[in-house]
């Protein structure tokens, strides 16, 4: 099929085309992470994916359009053709890459290959879960602080300190922690620091070791936020914690997610709407053998059944029913509530805190 013409089946199913695609170039790590989704780096982990598979999936997705590519793992610094498709991705006009990694894998050689493909458009994203070795090697393992920290020491004797920003893992032994690893962050002079609430899937859902924060921990760190001029100094220059945005607007939603522009296709050739959406009868299998574009052809119309579900969820879930919050939330992340709960007509794992923090502010605007 022709480009054109899956771009014209995505519009007649009232999907956006995908924007940016999520590859995940093998399941090999170097790490073991108790908070992993995916379960990496595990005997039975996908390998690493061929070259030549990975270079036609960017070339039929630069074909239709597709604007970014995020590379991701496992670690992708395990795969031996992390750089060349960077630079694939690049030659074929990829506006934005985007590159997930632990960054302990990291040397003066890689780094200099990499200083070589930079462009505005490059983002070196390094997964932190602390802003010291007993907080952050907690889910990580032994070491894996000083690693981490060794790996930034080369992105930034490299020129590359610009493109580096921290993804944070909210959990129940860690969130406190979010003032420090801005603190952190601004030491080092990394401009962003982004942040996500742990699913309880994969590795996580297996082990007690770690759990997501209560709405009673969030409610304490916007409490931080609201009386510590210092915390919110440096989250207005480099934070972005969804928790601290609840309940600031009352904007109507006024369309699902995006799922299908961000699809998220795995070392083993499955092909999922979303990069938090893993329900495997909503997934397109044997992604390598039958082409990118086929496969989004196969997609379509199981996704835009997707879609309708997520629109009218908001009405289904009772616990929507009564909150301030609904039309802002509807029910929260689909591709969450998936991956938490396994049912995606439920309200996501973060209900609790948001109506938490609705209420808190209900009650602030009252004069309470």
């Amino acid at each position: 099929m022709e480009p054109t013409g899956v771009l014209d089946i995505f519009r007649a199913q009232g999907l956006r085309p995908p924007k940016t695609l999520t590859l995940s170039i093998t399941g090999i790590c170097n790490l073991a992470c108790a908070h992993c989704w995916v379960v990496a780096g595990e005997a039975d982990s996908a390998a690493n994916v061929p070259k030549s598979a990975l270079h036609r999936m960017i070339e039929e997705f630069a074909a239709i359009g597709g604007e970014g590519i995020r590379i991701t793992g496992g670690e992708p610094l395990c795969h031996p053709g992390w750089l060349d498709l960077i630079r694939f991705a690049r030659k074929l006009g990829m506006r934005t890459i985007l590159l997930q990694t632990n960054g302990m894998l990291f040397n003066d050689e890689s780094v200099a290959s990499l200083r070589e493909l930079d462009f505005p458009g490059l983002s070196i994203q390094l997964g932190i879960d602390g802003a010291s070795a007993p907080v952050h090697d907690l889910t990580r393992g032994a070491g894996a602080f000083q690693g981490f920290l060794d790996g930034i020491g080369y992105l930034l004797r490299g020129g590359l300190g610009p493109r580096i920003t921290f993804l944070f893992t909210e959990m129940s032994h860690n969130l406190a922690d979010i003032p420090a690893v801005l603190e952190l962050a601004d030491q080092l002079q990394i401009s962003s620091v982004v942040s996500g609430t742990l699913i309880q899937g994969g590795r996580a859902a297996a082990g007690a070791l770690i759990a997501p924060p209560t709405a009673e921990q969030y409610l304490e760190l916007l409490d931080r936020h609201d009386s510590d001029p210092r915390f919110r100094e440096l989250y207005s220059r480099q934070g972005n914690v969804a928790t601290l945005g609840w309940g600031n607007s009352e904007a109507v939603r006024e369309e699902c997610c995006t799922f299908a522009e961000n699809p998220y296709l795995t070392p083993r050739g499955r092909l999922y709407p979303c990069l938090l959406c893993h329900a495997d009868d909503y997934s397109v299998t044997g992604v390598f053998e039958k082409g990118f574009i086929a496969a989004l052809t196969e997609g379509a119309p199981v996704w835009a059944s997707l879609m309708r579900i997520s629109r009218c969820r908001a009405d289904a879930l009772t616990a929507c029913r009564d909150c301030s919050g609904r039309d802002s939330c509807a029910g929260g992340c689909m591709g969450r509530a998936w991956g938490s709960r396994g049912n995606l007509l439920t309200e996501d794992d973060r209900c609790g805190a948001r109506r938490a923090i609705y209420g808190r502010k209900k009650t602030s605007s009252h004069g309470g």
